[in-house]
């Protein structure tokens, strides 16, 4: 993951720390005063028009079908009058259009009600309870299924449905004329499973790119947008000849949504577009609103806890891994490699895989391939599409796509970052740090640029990772583009002058902070454009900028720059990789944590990377292997005992077992410590 390169300064830094930090206590928890604790979720003020989107589907009076995500009606009710007796208040899609434009604010506990598919159901138990409580509503069907003949079965998914499950059209009329309930779109016949990628899982075929496995090709850009457009059409005019109203509602099949898509949908006139993910929405952002999934038919206990903890902070538990572990030439290996990686994740029980997009077989950071189809590098397996979905799927996790900012392996004819050699005036390429790519050079941004774009059409990924290697020491980037760029930002064209004057050093740091931040919120920007506005960010952070604000100059990145610009701040917090002392791991890591403390609500969004592997040199050997499970699950404990709520590991070895499963999970798993 990490070259091993650096500077002095970093080994007299962390020796500097550890001094600092001899007092410290070895093991003691902070007290944290009642007074001064963090308010639950319950206890805080209810933010400003936030609401709280529910997603039902079928409602049956007994034995309720998982297939059709069915709650019993005796629940919907218990529910319904649960949110009633608890202030909650349900709102209509006028109100939350009014709130979004500024005109009017949402009531606290807003709370929107929505039902998907089409079924009878809607008709015959939710209306009259509508009517009773006087509450509004959204009601997306499926135009194909509600076309189905009444003699036919109606084809969900890969089963055959029964046709009286389903509304009519007629019915559709009826309670669109309710003035309750307004009808959304569902898609017209994309709620279905498409081939996804070579190896033939089943996706959402709204939005992915289906892979032919007669072409041996995924569709192109231009087929799937004239495939999207036409099903849009199809459903919204659909829904405008019965209820007399152009739609203004779109639900995402799976909740799986897609950033070109959803283009194609707000030029089609929609106002609002509800998915599955995880959280509260807000008016603010229309065109993607997350959704709490009813399913399971749960109890009253459990639909109060999910309602009551949506705006909680999210916990992140996760393992970062390399596909280079799962590659095989041989695809049958391959696929058994996949599938133990898939097992073992699930049987962690964390969150999310950081999981490696691109290849580094020889583990120096520069990016020659990756794992999937693109225009600018070679690809050395189709492999990313298949192992973010089976790892999402399977293991149920978030899936954060890994990938350098700056280190691939390009047209030499583009510019490399270069270091000033103070002795010789010379700029030259460093070879004991990452081979870099110059962010200043038009064509090496565009072809990163292209990279991003081809990882987001192939693949689907909760996130993105932007790797250690977009660092800019004290001494870079000083080739000719760089230089023209300070000179047109307004500072010295000249190493040496910048490096020579305090004030100078201190404005050339910031701004180069600052364009690697910027460079990254581009990439994510493509990124969301095609996959989907709640990609989520994050990016790896060394420890040292932690320690010592000053070190920022040697890496060209500051923690408030990362709190404010991403979602979470992947920290690395790697004491062996800092030359920490033995015995003096602990209180270092106390003082990481001390540190991103003392911004607020930052340990909401920091996610701490201990390593599981020891990088320094043994005799006879490059490194010195695995780090004892124990201490690792050590490192864990400490940090939550500090007030870390999320935290993993670099790197996951599924194959050796490494960490240890079973004494890693009670450490690290949410549903474990301090959960059980």
């Amino acid at each position: 993951m990490l070259i091993r390169t650096l500077r002095l300064c970093l080994s007299i830094l962390a020796l500097a720390a550890c001094a600092l930090l001899a007092g410290c206590a070895a093991q003691a928890p902070l007290f944290v005063p009642p007074a001064d604790r963090a308010l639950s979720i319950t206890e805080r003020p209810w933010i400003r028009n936030n609401l709280i989107v529910l997603a039902y589907h079928e409602v049956e009076d007994r034995d309720p079908d998982q297939t059709f995500v069915s709650v019993s009606t005796d629940h919907l009710i218990e529910q319904l009058a649960w949110l009633y007796e608890n202030g909650y208040k349900p709102v209509s899609v006028d109100q939350i259009l009014a709130a979004g434009r500024g005109k009017a604010d949402l009531p606290d506990k807003a709370v929107l009600l929505t039902f998907d598919d089409g079924y009878r159901s809607f008709y015959t138990r939710v209306l009259p309870l509508l009517r009773a409580y006087q509450w509004p509503a959204v009601l997306a069907p499926v135009g194909s299924w509600l076309d189905t003949p009444a003699t036919e079965k109606v084809r969900f998914g890969d089963v055959d449905a029964e046709r009286e499950r389903f509304l009519t059209w007629e019915q559709v009329r009826e309670i669109a004329a309710s003035g309750l309930v307004e009808i959304g779109a569902h898609t017209d016949n994309l709620h279905y499973g498409a081939p996804g990628n070579p190896q033939g899982n089943l996706q959402p075929a709204a939005a992915v790119r289906v892979y032919d496995q007669a072409t041996q090709e995924y569709e192109s850009d231009q087929h799937y947008q004239q495939r999207i457009s036409k099903d849009v059409d199809a459903i919204s005019g659909k829904i405008k000849r019965v209820t007399g109203k152009a739609p203004r509602v779109w639900v995402w099949p799976y909740g799986a949504e897609n950033g070109e898509a959803l283009d194609i949908v707000r030029r089609h006139g929609y106002q609002l577009a509800l998915n599955l993910d995880d959280g509260l929405a807000n008016a603010r952002d229309l065109l993607a609103m997350p959704r709490l999934l009813i399913s399971e038919d749960p109890d009253i206990q459990e639909f109060a806890n999910a309602v009551m903890s949506l705006g909680e902070a999210p916990i992140m538990r996760v393992a970062h891994v390399d596909l280079d572990y799962v590659y095989d030439p041989d695809p049958a290996q391959m696929d058994r490699n996949l599938g133990a990686l898939v097992q073992r994740i699930a049987d962690l029980k964390i969150s999310t895989v950081f999981l490696q997009a691109y290849a580094d077989p020889q583990g120096d950071g520069l990016a020659r391939s990756v794992y999937f189809p693109n225009r600018v590098l070679p690809m050395r397996a189709d492999l990313f599409n298949r192992a973010a979905w089976q790892l999402m799927n399977r293991a149920f996790v978030k899936v954060y796509a890994w990938m350098p900012v700056l280190a691939f392996d390009l047209d030499q004819d583009i510019a490399r970052v270069q270091k000033w050699d103070p002795a010789s005036s010379a700029s030259l390429i460093d070879a004991k740090s990452y081979h870099r790519l110059s962010p200043f050079h038009p064509k090496a941004r565009r072809q990163i640029t292209l990279l991003y774009e081809d990882l987001a059409k192939h693949a689907m990924f909760s996130g993105l990772l932007f790797h250690d290697d977009a660092v800019l020491s004290d001494f870079e980037d000083a080739g000719p583009g760089a230089l023209a760029a300070y000179r047109g930002a307004g500072l010295a064209a000249d190493i040496r002058d910048l490096r020579g004057d305090p004030a100078a050093l201190r404005e050339w740091t910031r701004y180069k902070s600052r364009y690697l931040v910027d460079f990254t919120l581009e990439l994510a920007e493509r990124v969301r454009a095609i996959r989907g506005p709640r990609v989520r960010t994050a990016r790896n952070l060394y420890a040292p900028v932690i320690d010592n604000p000053a070190s920022e100059a040697w890496f060209a990145q500051n923690l408030d720059d990362f709190l404010a610009a991403y979602d979470w701040t992947a920290v690395m917090a790697m004491p062996w990789m800092e030359n920490v002392p033995e015995g003096r791991d602990g209180p270092w890591l106390d003082h990481l944590v001390d540190q991103v403390a003392t911004r607020a609500d930052a340990l909401d969004k920091t996610v701490f990377e201990l390593q599981a592997r020891d990088w320094r040199p043994a005799p006879g050997r490059p490194d010195s292997g695995p780090i004892d499970t124990k201490v690792i699950a050590a490192w864990m404990k400490r940090l939550q005992l500090r007030g870390a709520r999320s935290f993993g590991y670099y790197p996951d070895d599924f194959l050796q077992d490494q960490p240890e499963l079973e004494v890693i999970r009670p450490a690290l798993s949410n549903s474990w410590y301090p959960f059980r």
